[in-house]
Order: C-alpha cells, then structure tokens, then sequence
C-alpha cells in the first residue's frame, strides 16, 4: 500500500482526528511511499505551517522508521543537510546523493558546488 503527501500530513499533523487515525492505522500496519512525495510534505509543512527546517527534518526522519521507501538511506542524508543548511530539499538530495552513494553531479549553484567540494575531503 503507497500513501501520498495528504496521508502522512494528516499523520503528522494530526489536525483532521479522523484522517489522522486512518494514516495512522495504515502506517501502522506498514506501507510505501515515493520519494518523490518528501518535497511536498516538506514544502507544505515549512512554507504552509511554518514549521522550521529542524522540526521538518526531525518528524519526517522519525517517519521514514515507520514506512518503506526507495533510496532510504539518502533521503535520511538529505533531511540531515536540510535541517542545517539553507538549501532547499532538492540540492539537499544531490548532496546526499553524492555524499552516501557516490553519484557525482554538476551545478551552476556556486554554494552548493562548494559544499560539495568540502564534503569531498
């Protein structure tokens, strides 16, 4: 069973009671997500709810326990730098994916070359 960025809203926000017992039981019970869902629960939570980059990062690591995911171990990296760092999620997951799996990219993004090159040595 997937469940999209409404369901684990409801979860962590646990503002609409009824929802949030079904994301619950569901998440409970075990389920996937895609990590394409993180950058909108992210978005929603810090830009709509104005939850800080540190409480974001804290819930949602807490979650991905709870819940299957694709490239786990990067998405934890990536919430980590995010929680840190001013950059947004995505540059969060090319650091990530560089630092943890040893994709390397490239970016016109001069602050995030640089931590690049500083997570290299």
């Amino acid at each position: 069973m997937y469940i999209d960025t409404n369901y684990i809203l409801r979860y962590l926000l646990n503002d609409i009671p009824e929802q949030a017992q079904k994301a619950s039981d569901v998440i409970s019970e075990g389920c996937n997500t895609y990590p394409e869902v993180i950058p909108e629960v992210i978005y929603v939570l810090n830009k709509i709810y104005g939850i800080g980059r540190k409480q974001v990062s804290a819930v949602l690591l807490n979650l991905l326990d709870d819940i299957s995911i694709e490239r786990k171990e990067q998405i934890k990296e990536a919430l980590s730098i995010y929680a840190d760092t001013k950059f947004d999620y995505v540059d969060c997951i090319l650091l990530a994916g560089f630092s943890k799996c040893g994709e390397d990219f490239l970016s016109f993004d001069k602050k995030l070359m640089n931590r690049k090159k500083n997570n290299k040595k």
